[in-house]
């Protein structure tokens, strides 16, 4: 197969095109604590992996995680960089920065220390008043969307992230920056809020009047609504303004037979290995067990069903009886 990915390596970054986000913008190099771009946007890509995450979250009834504008850049610039410069070399991993941008060169972990932290990234290159966290995701081709989120949710590293579990038990995401660009994509975590706001989607900026009119702006991308479901019982979804398309719009997820939901157990195996995986599940007991190939990807599902609640309840048994670390894939 053509998957690789490293567990033991956690960045993101995120770039626009070269119109919209240069590394050096206009030529200047920009010093710490400057304020982000005004013409840096983030693309329906990003946009969808933050709506992917949020909805993920709002499964299990945790809150929403604010985009911010600062986190975002910061990951545009460390992808871009990890992809033309490479500094992972020798004994510095993904989390490193090279010495080819305006930024201060760090080699992770050998340059950490009390004094010295990659996670001060943000507070270096924006205004963002607190360290940042992030994880990383890297194939040999460039990613989609699904197997992003499907890695992060099947590691249980990654996991910890997006549910505040494990080490960041206890911790209030108040701030998420997404960046996704050729073979990386990244996903940079905070606990203060974002003075600089949510940024705007590439191809929809920002309404500017004239004196005399009122100004207005895109609403923050993080706003979350309650969408009214079957049994009485809401989701919550990230609503993206200006977003149109059926790649980027947000689905409702319903009890009503729309969906399938199936849960995961193992995912990016070898077809052979898929079938003896499911005969060994079989022989246990699980009768429902079935393997799912679809564009090139193949997972184990041990249940399925059309019920978003009983799904979610089930969901929970095979945790806690079989793989802590199963996940919910919604067809």
């Amino acid at each position: 197969m053509k998957f690789y990915f490293r567990p033991i390596l956690f960045t993101l970054i995120l770039f626009g095109s070269a119109a919209h986000f240069p590394v050096r913008i206009m030529g200047q190099s920009l010093g710490k604590g400057k304020q982000v771009p005004v013409n840096f946007c983030i693309g329906s890509k990003e946009m969808k992996l933050f709506q992917m995450v949020n909805e993920y979250r709002s499964i299990f009834e945790l809150p929403a995680i604010s985009l911010s504008k600062s986190l975002c850049y910061t990951a545009s610039l460390h992808v871009r960089d990890l992809f033309l410069h490479h500094p992972d070399q020798g004994s510095c991993n993904l989390h490193s920065w090279s010495d080819k941008g305006f930024w201060k060169a760090f080699c992770y972990p050998r340059d950490e220390d009390k004094k010295n932290s990659v996670w001060d990234k943000p507070r270096e290159l924006t205004k963002y008043p607190a360290k940042g966290y992030e994880i990383v995701y890297w194939e040999n081709e460039t990613p989609d969307i699904d197997s992003i989120m499907s890695a992060w949710r099947t590691e249980t590293y990654f996991n910890d992230f997006l549910m505040n579990t494990g080490k960041w038990e206890g911790k209030k995401w108040n701030a998420i920056g997404l960046a996704v660009y050729e073979n990386f994509a990244c996903a940079w975590f905070g606990e203060a809020a974002d003075p600089e706001g949510s940024p705007w989607v590439c191809g929809n900026p920002p309404v500017i009047r004239g004196a005399d009119d009122a100004q207005t702006s895109p609403q923050p991308v993080s706003k979350v609504s309650k969408v009214k479901i079957k049994n009485d019982s809401a989701v919550e979804l990230p609503q993206a303004p200006g977003i149109t398309g059926k790649g980027d719009s947000t689905k409702v997820v319903r009890s009503d037979g729309t969906f399938t939901y199936y849960i995961i157990v193992r995912t990016n195996v070898s077809r052979k290995l898929a079938e003896q995986i499911s005969t060994d599940y079989k022989s246990k007991g699980h009768n429902n067990v079935r393997v799912i190939e679809k564009n090139g990807k193949i997972r184990i599902s041990v249940y399925e069903t059309k019920d978003r609640l009983e799904a979610l309840t089930k969901l929970k048994e095979v945790r806690k009886t079989l793989v802590k670390d199963a996940w919910l894939l919604k067809e």
